[in-house]
C-alpha cells in the first residue's frame, strides 16, 4: 500500500470515529438513553452501519468525558449528565463566559461587531413578536459570536464543548416567555460594555448572565431534567 493510501485510511478511520462519538454524544445529552442503561457495541454499530471498532474507539472517548462508564468483561453503561454536572458546568462557564467577552471587547472586528448588533436587534423583534423557538436560535449564536470574536480557539472550543452539554436543558428555558427577552436584554447589556471598549463591565456582565441563567433554571425546574428520560 503506498503512503498516500496509508494516509487516507488513517484520516477515514479517525473521521468514522468522530460521526459515531458525536452522534453518541448527542444522543446521551438528547435523553435517548436513560441514565445505566448499556450500550451495545453490536446494535450501534448496525444502527449507524460501521463496524465494531470505531463505536469501540467511540465509547473511550465518552468515557474520557464521563459521559459512560465501561466496565470490563461486563459493557458500557450511560452516566449522562447530572445535576450536579449541570450547576458545574454553569459555575464554570460563568468565568469562562466572562474571560470570553474580556478578550472579545480586545478583539472584536468591524463585521462581528455588525452581526452582535443585528442579533440583539433580531432577537428584540421575535421578542415582541413571541418568536420563542427564533429568539432561542438567535440566544446561542450571540454566543458563537461572542466565542469567535475572542480571538482564541483553545477558549472557544471549551466552551462549545460546555455550550452543547447544556443544550438540551438550555433549549426548553429559553422558550420561556420570562428567560428569553431576559437573556436578551443581558446580551445588549454585554455587547454594548463590548462595543464601548470597557473589558472589565463585559467581563462582569457575562458572568452574571450565566448566573442568572442557572438560577433560572433552578428555579423552574429544569436542571433536573437530566435525570429524567425524554
Amino acid at each position: 500500500m503506498s503512503g498516500y493510501d496509508v494516509k487516507q485510511e488513517v484520516t477515514d478511520k479517525y473521521s468514522l470515529r468522530g460521526r459515531v462519538f458525536h452522534k453518541l454524544r448527542e444522543d446521551i445529552l438528547n435523553g435517548k438513553y436513560e441514565e445505566h442503561e448499556e450500550l451495545k457495541e453490536v446494535a450501534i454499530g448496525e444502527e449507524m452501519g460501521v463496524s465494531r471498532t470505531p463505536v469501540r474507539e467511540a465509547f473511550r472517548q465518552l468515557e474520557l468525558e464521563g459521559l459512560i462508564q465501561i466496565i470490563p468483561n461486563k459493557g458500557a453503561y450511560v452516566t449522562g449528565i447530572t445535576e450536579k454536572d449541570v450547576k458545574d458546568i454553569y459555575m464554570i462557564r460563568s468565568l469562562l463566559e466572562g474571560l470570553c467577552a474580556r478578550w472579545a471587547t480586545e478583539h472584536i472586528t468591524k463585521e462581528q461587531m455588525e452581526e452582535m448588533e443585528e442579533n440583539v436587534y433580531l432577537a428584540k423583534f421575535h421578542a415582541q413578536k413571541g418568536h420563542l423557538e427564533q429568539l432561542a436560535e438567535l440566544d446561542n449564536r450571540f454566543h458563537d459570536i461572542m466565542y469567535e470574536a475572542c480571538d482564541s480557539k483553545m477558549l472557544e472550543h471549551q466552551l462549545k464543548d460546555f455550550h452543547q452539554y447544556v443544550l438540551r436543558v438550555r433549549k426548553r428555558t429559553l422558550s420561556s416567555a420570562n428567560r428569553g427577552p431576559k437573556s436578551n436584554e443581558e446580551h445588549e447589556q454585554i455587547m454594548e460594555a463590548i462595543k464601548s471598549g470597557n473589558a472589565d463591565l463585559a467581563e462582569q456582565l457575562a458572568n452574571r448572565h450565566m448566573i442568572n441563567a442557572y438560577e433560572n433554571m433552578v428555579k423552574s425546574g429544569l436542571h433536573e431534567i437530566y435525570t429524567k428520560k425524554g
